[in-house]
């Protein structure tokens, strides 16, 4: 811990060198445009690679950057940011070697972990077609990153939060970014709003009104 300790004392000395007010600002509150949805992988820090500084970015990580219906603390973390924060732009990125990816490929049990996975193993049936097609090994690997990634986003668009917040004048933006490890560069997969127009009749909700409790 005192690698910890230490590393913090520098980094604050750093900070109040370019701005002595600068800690003093940051007290006062956040106003991120930004919510990213990352991995937990500990090469994945979100603020370093998107150049950002804190304040910037709102962050929620797990295991694949996963957006999963009933994990409630990701649902918690992204209606604080579209509804009190009011991020104008919402980041699922993934990174190319990704430790819950791979697992997922494989046909091991891994315990507790296995049940996290199998959202994962739906994204590799859901594109069985184009994920079989594919010989390399690695590059399935790389593909199954991005089409997770892809249905990620899908999955944040299908949430009540995001469905509300859509209805809005200025909803927030969706993206989906990969990130490479091996050469640091984030990549967008150019996920665009339109994709889930096709499926509308399945998943749009309108509100209803209140029902009267007498």
């Amino acid at each position: 811990m005192e690698k910890i300790f230490e590393g913090n004392k520098k980094w604050v000395a750093e900070k109040l060198a370019l701005d002595k007010e600068y800690f003093k600002k940051l007290a006062l509150g956040q106003r991120p445009e930004y919510l990213f949805i990352g991995c937990s992988d500990s090469r994945v820090p979100a603020n370093e690679i998107s150049g950002t500084q804190p304040g910037e970015m709102f962050v929620h990580r797990n295991i694949a950057n996963m957006v999963v219906h009933t994990d409630i603390n990701l649902l918690s973390v992204l209606q604080y940011a579209v509804e009190v924060l009011k991020v104008r732009h919402i980041i699922v990125c993934g990174h190319y070697g990704c430790g819950g990816v791979l697992a997922a490929m494989s046909d091991k049990s891994y315990g507790l972990i296995d049940n996290w996975l199998t959202n994962i193993k739906d994204v590799m049936r859901l594109h069985e077609v184009e994920f079989l097609r594919i010989k390399s090994e690695e590059q399935r690997a790389r593909r199954l990153v991005e089409l997770n990634v892809i249905e990620q986003v899908r999955n944040l668009s299908k949430t009540s939060i995001l469905q509300t917040a859509m209805k809005s004048e200025n909803p927030p933006q969706l993206h989906g970014l990969v990130y490479d490890i091996a050469e640091g560069i984030l990549t967008d997969l150019n996920w665009q709003d339109g994709d889930m127009k096709r499926f509308e009749h399945i998943y749009n909700m309108e509100s209803t009104p209140a029902e009267n409790p007498a």
